[in-house]
């Protein structure tokens, strides 16, 4: 378990780190090390050994309930064009390129959660009084966090995973990073597979999916499944019928169903094919699960229609677009169809799609967004906008 601490001045709260694991252990290449581009300051725990008061009450604050209703495409528009990012909503959060970011789903406040390519975790509230503004930065991986995602039903839990092979409960009220399952391969992802959100799903990098009870005690899973023997990249669970998960490999992306899994060799229930390089991410739509969006290294977004699940899902939209750095296209939860990717086009910019491949609205500043912002995420119900870049900053427009 590790206790969150943050490392200003001298009261430090002792951090209980999980052992490194080598990179030639896990047929994976070197990693040069870097140098911090720019520190980011850390603000230890209170006096009494806790967290700012603040921010327990946005941490435990009950979300509003999303009513799945969209508007038309008009009106939407015309939504996106209000938002605007200036200098105060422009914050360094990590010390490190942003791996995964997400919004903390209370509605009173803009609560955001950025990981880093070496294990740092950063939480940020742009009016907040702790921190460097609003800003308080952990430790809880030793190597990049892959993914993160705050628990729909107790959102006062963020999981964590990291190649460093742990995945990590942050609880704030309790002020600790809790390991609840450990690998010795990196694990690139995870989705929550029941609906009170206590079991998880979690890929690694080397093809395998892991079945993760967090209330059985240990940090090890209930089961473990083969895929393919490729490298793993992204995993996502339908949002209504929680049996079937997405996988996105090297060889593509296929679907599968919980209930057949095998220990090696499960056959998909349903590929999306078309794919002519490997696909870095795919997700379901967030109210239906009837698209699935993929993200591909072959410059194409791609839509698939996956209301039945037919042996090949069916291509409905096809969009090109520069991948040449690796960007995360995913929905908005507000408006299931339409998604949000940063982009390589100068000046810089971040672009909203419709599913059939229009595109809805682009966001940019010549002032204040001049670097490309390859993880992105809108507010599950309000209308917010994060940009990540390699630099650990966050564009936040509103």
């Amino acid at each position: 378990m590790i206790i969150l601490s943050t490392c200003c001045r001298e009261k430090v709260v002792k951090e209980v780190l999980p052992a490194r694991k080598s990179r030639r252990l896990q047929n994976q290449d070197a990693e040069p090390m870097e140098m911090p581009k720019q520190e980011v300051k850390e603000q230890r725990l209170e006096e009494d050994g806790r967290l700012p008061e603040s921010l327990i009450r946005l941490w435990t604050e009950q979300p509003v309930k999303y009513n799945g209703n969209k508007v038309d495409l008009k009106m939407y528009k015309e939504g996106l064009q209000k938002m605007r990012v200036d200098e105060e909503r422009m914050v360094k959060v990590v010390k490190e390129r942003i791996f995964s970011a997400a919004f903390h789903p209370c509605a009173s406040s803009l609560l955001m959660a950025a990981g880093d390519k070496w294990g740092h975790v950063g939480l940020c509230n742009l009016k907040a009084n702790w921190g460097h503004k609003g800003v308080l930065v952990f430790k809880p991986h030793t190597r990049p966090v892959t993914y993160m995602s705050f628990s729909r039903s107790r959102p006062s839990t963020l999981i964590t995973t990291s190649y460093d092979g742990t995945a990590r409960a942050g609880d704030i009220e309790r002020a600790v990073f809790e390991e609840v399952y450990r690998s010795d391969k990196g694990l690139k992802g995870f989705d929550y597979l029941s609906h009170d959100c206590t079991t998880l799903l979690i890929g690694d990098a080397k093809g395998d999916v892991a079945i993760v009870d967090t209330r059985t005690p240990g940090t090890s899973h209930e089961s473990l499944h083969a895929m393919e023997p490729n490298t793993f990249r992204c995993v996502h669970v339908h949002p209504v019928q929680k049996q079937y998960f997405v996988v996105a490999l090297n060889s593509g992306v296929h679907i599968y169903d919980v209930w057949s899994l095998k220990k090696q060799s499960t056959k998909p229930v349903s590929e999306l094919n078309g794919h002519t390089c490997s696909v870095s991410y795919a997700f379901f739509s967030p109210d239906t699960g009837n698209r699935v969006l993929t993200t591909c290294y072959d410059d194409r977004l791609r839509v698939f229609d996956t209301s039945q699940m037919v042996s090949s899902a069916p291509l409905m939209t096809s969009i090109n677009h520069n991948m040449q750095t690796k960007l995360q296209a995913v929905w908005d939860p507000r408006q299931e169809d339409c998604f949000v990717v940063g982009s390589l086009e100068q000046p810089r910019r971040i672009k909203v799609f419709h599913e059939s491949g229009q595109v809805v609205h682009t966001f940019d500043s010549q002032d204040h967004m001049t670097t490309v912002c390859s993880i992105t995420a809108f507010h599950p119900s309000r209308a917010a906008l994060l940009g990540g870049n390699t630099g650990g900053r966050l564009h936040v427009f509103t």
